[in-house]
């Protein structure tokens, strides 16, 4: 089980290599929300999300012998990015295997940090299968997105920052897709404030999390249908879900049109680019799916990777 001194240990690691990114407060949100919102801005991250975290956590742990056989990785976007700029920063090769419909964007930028991408099909093999049968050519060390103990105490440092600069929140929402930031955040927060309650938020078409925290199973979801593909994983890892049945006190969703209203308050109002899923904690708070008013509320606004024409084409679908 990944602990505390787990977390800190990374945020050591990190020190130097990772940025603090900055925290955010608005008082139209608040207004709006009659609460003291305060927004930690991963999308200000290197390589543009909080997986950079949790990726240069693990992957500048492998012993230097190991290192030329390179990394493998399997990701639909900002788990590429980061890999790929952890890699280039410690000299390791890097291979991603990513979906053929996995963003331009961010298939762009994993190539621009030195990634060889290999794309698979989700219709015909599984992104897990693929990478395995890399393996079998040069041993590289697999990477996964967030079953992963050194990845999940690498996010977790992202909620420790916050609550060292915030401290005494009283609701702390949280992006979950595979559950390495949700579980690593839940950590931090029974660490630093054990009052703060921990909310996952997931999208409506991807909602195997908040599924999985109420019958107590892993319970998955082989076609997920939102906007927000960093939440598009079939299941919550083995590793995170034991630590959010622990530590988390629930998991909610939200509609892709309350996500896409979420990102156009933070695109018109805070002059903030951020990505669908980087939204999911805000679109909770607006939508009323979390009750917040008169409370000390933080949001993990998890990542800024997005193409920017299609993004203005769903705020604009919102008139």
């Amino acid at each position: 089980m990944v602990t505390w001194d787990d977390v800190v240990a990374a945020a050591e690691r990190l020190r130097g290599v990772a940025r603090k990114t900055p925290v955010m407060i608005s008082t139209q949100l608040d207004s709006r929300l009659s609460a003291k919102t305060f927004l930690k801005c991963e999308s200000f991250q290197r390589a543009g999300a909080f997986k950079f975290r949790g990726a240069y956590n693990a992957i500048s742990r492998i012993p230097m012998d190991e290192r030329a056989r390179g990394v493998v990785a399997y990701s639909s976007g900002n788990h590429a990015q980061a890999v790929a700029l952890a890699c280039r920063l410690l000299g390791i090769p890097a291979t991603i295997v990513m979906p053929q419909d996995a963003p331009r964007v961010k298939r762009a930028a994993a190539e621009g940090y030195g990634a060889r991408i290999v794309e698979h099909d989700p219709a015909v093999a599984r992104r897990e299968d693929v990478a395995r049968e890399i393996q079998k050519d040069g041993s590289p060390t697999l990477i996964p997105p967030f079953d992963h103990p050194h990845i999940v105490a690498g996010q977790g440092t992202a909620a420790k920052e916050l609550l060292e600069e915030v401290p005494g929140l009283d609701v702390l929402l949280v992006p979950c897709g595979g559950g390495g930031l949700l579980s690593g955040s839940s950590i931090a927060a029974r660490a630093l404030c054990g009052r703060c309650k921990v909310i996952g938020v997931e999208p409506e078409g991807a909602d195997d999390g908040a599924r999985s925290f109420r019958s107590g199973r892993i319970e998955r979801c082989d076609r997920p249908d939102t906007i927000a593909d960093g939440a598009r994983t079939p299941s919550l890892g083995e590793i995170p879900f034991a630590i959010i049945r622990r530590n988390v006190d629930d998991i909610v969703t939200v509609s892709d049109r309350q996500i896409v209203a979420a990102m156009r308050f933070l695109w018109e109002r805070m002059k903030l680019v951020v990505e669908p899923t980087g939204a999911l904690g805000l679109a909770a708070a607006l939508a009323g799916r979390v009750p917040v008013s008169g409370r000390s509320v933080g949001v993990i606004v998890s990542g800024g990777n997005v193409d920017l024409v299609q993004a203005a084409a769903w705020m604009s679908a919102l008139d």
